[in-house]
């Protein structure tokens, strides 16, 4: 079966078909394409290949359409058109005020530094509306890059060479044990004296799990493996939940313990040695194509202050 030449014609031989027609001549259609009359004449020869016929009369006269090259010429007109108007269309969206913007967000900050933003958000862009999921540092770094959401909140720096990072808030993590504890008196506590208290901890794959296990490594020479760790918990809320039920002692981000902290619940307690701190950032594709709202919900993100 013969194979249809026609799906061969390019887009850049139709204007260059428009562009002879409009000057009357090859010298001149060359010119505007910064290609060189041979060429020109190539691409002319390459279309009346895929069409199967005659396009162009060529004559001392000039040039003229056959008629198959008048229906060629009309319908090319059209589609670039059809190409003018879709980007137009594209445009107008690229400045829509409003729209939807797809996030996924690491525990710390999906609990308790997005919601106080989405408020204020809210508050002076009603017109964009978020849709947040829930996950760990890992998970989100791997959904973003699957597309399966548009931005990303994460508690580590991301390596991949897909992804653009740009930090925003400033972390600390301390040991935090209940008021009642023996070690809530303390200022600082070593890290050898926390190898025999019963600990709980994030599971892995958590961003906090994992800046501490490398400041542990790289101040103490030591890991998360010779700690009493009595439980694995999927959230910092949930290991919250079991340092206030007297379970056990954890290192946690100030961001989650804020309120307990404040109303007297809990004790934060540096731990000698190991200053644990890190950076929230917020990572997207190098290649996302960023409409209006979303510069505008990624300007407030990085004008926002958390406390």
């Amino acid at each position: 079966m013969n194979r249809d030449t026609f799906k061969d014609i390019t887009l850049q031989q139709m204007e260059i078909l428009i562009a002879l027609v409009e000057t009357g001549s090859f010298t001149k259609a060359a010119g505007r394409f910064f290609l060189s009359q041979p060429s020109l004449t190539k691409q002319i020869q390459n279309l009346e290949t895929a069409a199967g016929t005659r396009l162009v009369n060529r004559g001392s006269a000039g040039i003229s359409l056959t008629p198959e090259g008048q229906i060629l010429y009309d319908y090319a007109k059209r589609i670039l058109r059809l190409r003018e108007d879709a980007k137009d269309r594209i445009e107008r969206i690229k400045e829509q005020e409003a729209g939807h913007v797809y996030i996924s967000a690491s525990t710390i900050p999906a609990t308790y530094i997005l919601p106080r933003l989405l408020s204020r958000l809210i508050q002076t862009h009603p017109e964009i509306q978020i849709h947040m999921q829930m996950h760990d540092s890992e998970e989100t770094l791997q959904i973003v890059l699957a597309d399966q959401a548009e931005m990303g909140f994460v508690g580590k720096e991301p390596l991949h060479k897909k992804l653009i990072a740009e930090r925003l808030w400033k972390d600390h993590l301390a040991l935090v044990v209940p008021v009642t504890h023996p070690l809530a008196e303390r200022a600082s506590v070593s890290v050898e004296e926390l190898t025999g208290i019963p600990f709980v901890v994030r599971e892995r794959g958590s961003a906090t799990r994992e800046i501490v296990e490398q400041c542990l490594q790289a101040h103490c020479d030591t890991s998360l493996s010779h700690f009493n760790v009595i439980c694995e918990m999927g959230s910092s809320e949930a290991v919250k939940e079991a340092i206030l039920s007297g379970l056990g002692v954890s290192i946690l981000s100030l961001f989650a313990v804020n309120r307990e902290l404040s109303q007297g619940l809990l004790k934060a307690v540096h731990v000698s040695g190991c200053n644990i701190e890190r950076h929230f950032s917020i990572i997207y594709k190098k290649q996302f194509p960023f409409m209006k709202y979303h510069k505008k919900f990624l300007n407030f993100v990085k004008k926002f202050q958390p406390f």
